[in-house]
């Protein structure tokens, strides 16, 4: 098949480049490296895979070029809490208005498009675990952290609006943490963060009390589970949670990663509102349920925590 990846350059979109390649499929990128890195796909590219430096709303003002293609997948987006925080308009912006501009293109040729959204958009829920049918909540607006939330609930809508009023075969998928090679702590991904520090035997700097829990699946297991995803008509129009429902506080991730690194690094606590220049708001658990996308595609994360942090320090040591 001839795919599009939007956000290919980045650090999930890469791994699902090389995974689509690896079974024989033609990928074209297009990636404005805002966050992306050319880096992360330099060695495929070629005949088999071709990037396009440029907005994914540019790229697709004139989309006629998209009717030779099989299937898309919509990762472009704005990533990471730091850069949510610090940069809330870009974020607003590329979530909804490139999106929008997918699922137009996707609709008018009838293409398999997966969007990938977010856990976040289960906002302040409190019933854990999160099933994808049920109600969410939402900070106040004064919290910019929220706006992420909505703006990638607002694709969803708008990606099964599509799929309900033309039969445009859309499926979206949930994200819960995704880690592994090739993620950077720069925008506040918290295993990156971690990591680096403990290798240096430098402080674990914990944002808030550590008590908040969350799940964290190999983007190993997350990029082969999608194509499964998409390439079953039965989930078009439907939403899917992805990822690992092994819950781990953000303490108990920073004792494992100290503990599996040997190092003498310290923990260091600090005030989210300190961490982020803002006020913040969080969540104290995020966890998937995970039973509708093993019904689908009989889903199964193949490596546990320690078997990701322990492969993650590894690479980081080389």
């Amino acid at each position: 098949m001839k795919i599009l990846i939007t956000g290919g350059a980045g650090f999930i979109g890469s791994h699902l480049t090389e995974r689509l390649i690896g079974d024989g499929h033609t990928v074209h990128i297009v990636d404005d490296l805002s966050t992306g890195r050319r880096e992360n796909i330099a060695s495929l590219l070629g005949p088999g895979c071709t990037l396009q430096v440029q907005r994914v709303s540019e790229a697709l003002s004139n989309f006629g070029w998209l009717a030779e293609f099989d299937a898309i997948y919509h990762l472009a987006a704005a990533v990471g809490v730091q850069l949510i925080v610090d940069r809330p308009v870009y974020t607003i912006e590329d979530n909804i208005l490139e999106t929008a501009t997918v699922l137009k293109a996707a609709a008018a040729f009838n293409i398999p498009t997966l969007i990938a959204s977010s856990s976040e958009v289960y906002g302040k829920s409190d019933r854990v675990p999160f099933r994808e049918h049920d109600d969410v909540t939402y900070g106040p607006t004064t919290f910019s952290r929220w706006s992420y939330a909505m703006t990638k609930a607002l694709d969803e809508y708008l990606a099964l609006a599509h799929h309900q009023q033309t039969g445009a075969p859309i499926t979206v998928v949930r994200l819960f943490n995704t880690v592994g090679p090739r993620q950077v702590g720069q925008y506040g991904m918290v295993v990156p963060r971690f990591i680096q520090a403990a290798v240096a035997n430098e402080p674990l700097q914990i944002y808030g009390t550590g008590e908040q829990t969350r799940c964290f699946c190999h983007v190993g297991d997350v990029v082969a589970a999608m194509p499964k995803l998409l390439g079953e008509s039965a989930c078009w129009g439907g939403v899917f949670n992805l990822g690992s429902d092994e819950e781990v506080s953000i303490e108990g991730l920073a004792n494992l990663v100290i503990k599996l690194a040997g190092s003498n690094s310290e923990k260091v606590y600090v005030n989210y509102d300190k961490a982020y220049n803002t006020r913040f708001d969080d969540l104290q658990r995020r966890v998937p349920d995970l039973s509708r996308v093993r019904d689908a595609i009989d889903f199964q994360p193949t490596r546990n925590l320690q078997a990701i942090l322990t492969e993650l320090i590894d690479l980081k040591r080389q």
